[in-house]
């Protein structure tokens, strides 16, 4: 199973080809991809058409989607943010640093194109495709 980060599903739903919107592509329909609670809320606030708002929500609802918070993993995120932080690196969002503990905590690999990953990928573990 690998977690669709909202900087991949943004970029597809605005039909922006890269890399990751590629792999998207290429795994939809043949590897298992789910979402989280988190990054459905940050996809779907952003559209404007309701025909696309529909469309997208179809899309991301036929998916797993995982409820990614709760208190163990929102003071498990916390924890993840100050270890950074004491290394001097300040993850700008702090939905990031919830998906990224999420995805660590859970052993989910996940697909992203967003720079706030990478310290975790590179400090923590964070598995990505």
């Amino acid at each position: 199973m690998i977690l669709v980060d909202s900087s991949v599903w943004i970029d597809y739903f605005n039909g922006t080809e890269t890399l990751a919107t590629k792999k998207l592509d290429n795994l939809l329909g043949v590897q298992p991809v789910c979402t989280g609670d988190l990054i459905l809320a940050e996809v779907l606030q952003g559209f404007r058409q309701d025909l696309d708002y529909q469309a997208a929500k179809t899309l991301l609802c036929s998916l797993p989607v995982h409820a990614m918070l709760g208190a163990t993993m929102a003071l498990k995120s916390a924890e993840n943010f100050r270890k950074l932080r004491q290394q001097g690196i300040t993850v700008r969002k702090t939905i990031d640093t919830m998906i990224a503990t999420y995805c660590i905590e859970h052993e989910l690999p996940l697909l992203h194109s967003d720079k706030d990953f990478l310290p975790f990928q590179q400090f923590m573990g964070l598995q990505v495709v």
